[in-house]
């Protein structure tokens, strides 16, 4: 198998698409499979990165999100970058420009086509008031994703929105956790130390800083837990993005917030481990990585009820699960959570033991039997024709 993969954000990015996509070009990898990453070039790109497996096109930050590039067209170059390489599938990764060029080619040589659905845009939109151009967004979204074999979602939740929106062929493709590197083993006392942390407990928020996020809920919470509890809680917020100088704003105003920017590896791990609790308001997860991150560490996390996050946490076994937008809903499980020790040890232990079972290598691998059928559902249709 030969297959090109189509994506607006690529390694070493630092998104949750990025490092999901590039786990999965680890293990073909290791499994032999051939691959040509088709990305946006960007400033990050080292040398790495710029080796004949990945094909960098020219490209401007998008709209809303300038994490991800939209494309700028480069159709003949990338025709003959693909000739040559004569996939046997393409995964397409991004409902942009890139992922036109790569349904354009798919649908020009007749080769097998599939896809990934990672982002609920029509949530984010809302968060910037531009709810009305949700018709406009899902009518090209059900366009796009017409022509391609099967269309891979990483949650239930995820799969019950696009089946509502009269998407067909929709496949699981989970997400998976790294159990070595996210552990209680590490758990470190310089993580305190770093950030001068002397309260009791450690609240912990992992993620883009972004309204759609439900920062303002987040925001919400930390002023109004309970006075006895706010004094022992030092919130900890690590990410980046356009919210950032609000986040700075927090740490300003309140000496028990700390922003530590992005963070990534062990750095990360460390914090995961040195946490006591994971507190995630965000509303629009496709699925939520940083969630099972959270998870792996022994951490119990504090969840809306509203995207692929339910289908992580189990309400109180591994975590809480509160009405999305509803501060006071989070303030009421995360102080009936605190206020018993025995239930939010066992969380950590349950949460942890949840985590080994969501293996990257089993993830991967029934994604490759899912390529299989994809390319033997084609070419049999081919024949079919002939």
């Amino acid at each position: 198998m030969k297959l090109a993969l189509f994506s607006d954000t690529f390694h070493p990015q630092i998104n949750g698409v990025a490092r999901t996509l590039k786990r999965l070009t680890d293990y073909l990898e290791i499994n032999g499979v051939e691959y040509k990453v088709i990305m946006p070039s960007f400033e990050e790109m080292n040398q790495e990165t710029e080796c004949k497996q990945y094909y960098g096109m020219k490209s401007l930050p998008l709209f809303l999100y300038p994490e991800c590039r939209l494309a700028i067209p480069q159709l003949k170059a990338l025709d003959g970058e693909l000739n040559k390489f004569k996939p046997d599938l393409l995964h397409v990764a991004t409902p942009f420009n890139i992922g036109l060029f790569g349904m354009r080619y798919g649908k020009k040589e007749n080769i097998p086509m599939v896809a990934s659905y990672h982002t609920h845009f029509d949530r984010y939109l809302a968060h910037y008031h531009l709810d009305f151009l949700f018709p406009l967004l899902w009518r090209y979204l059900q366009w796009f994703h017409r022509p391609f074999e099967k269309i891979f979602v990483p949650s239930e939740e995820t799969r019950k929105v696009l089946y509502s929106k009269s998407f067909t062929n929709i496949e699981i493709w989970s997400r998976g956790v790294d159990c070595d590197m996210f552990t209680p083993q590490n758990r470190d006392y310089h993580v305190r130390e770093k950030y001068k942390i002397t309260e009791k407990y450690i609240f912990l928020f992992v993620g883009r800083l972004a309204p759609e996020k439900d920062l303002d809920v987040l925001q919400e919470i930390i002023n109004k837990l309970p006075t006895t509890l706010r004094e022992c809680v030092h919130w900890l917020i690590v990410g980046d993005g356009p919210s950032r100088n609000v986040v700075d704003h927090w740490e300003k105003k309140h000496s028990n917030v700390t922003c530590a920017g992005y963070l990534s590896g062990v750095e990360l791990a460390q914090v995961y481990a040195t946490a006591d609790l994971f507190v995630f308001p965000s509303s629009t997860e496709t699925f939520g990585n940083v969630v099972l991150e959270a998870a792996a560490s022994g951490l119990p996390s504090i969840v809306s009820d509203s995207g692929g996050v339910t289908e992580i946490v189990q309400d109180g076994i591994t975590g809480k699960i509160c009405t999305a937008g509803d501060a006071n809903s989070f303030i009421q499980n995360i102080v009936s959570l605190m206020e018993d020790p025995l239930l939010l040890q066992s969380m950590k232990l349950k949460a942890r033991n949840y985590a080994l079972t969501q293996s990257w290598s089993a993830i991967f691998g029934n994604l490759l039997m899912q390529y299989e059928e994809a390319i033997y559902k084609k070419n049999k249709n081919k024949t079919v024709i002939a």
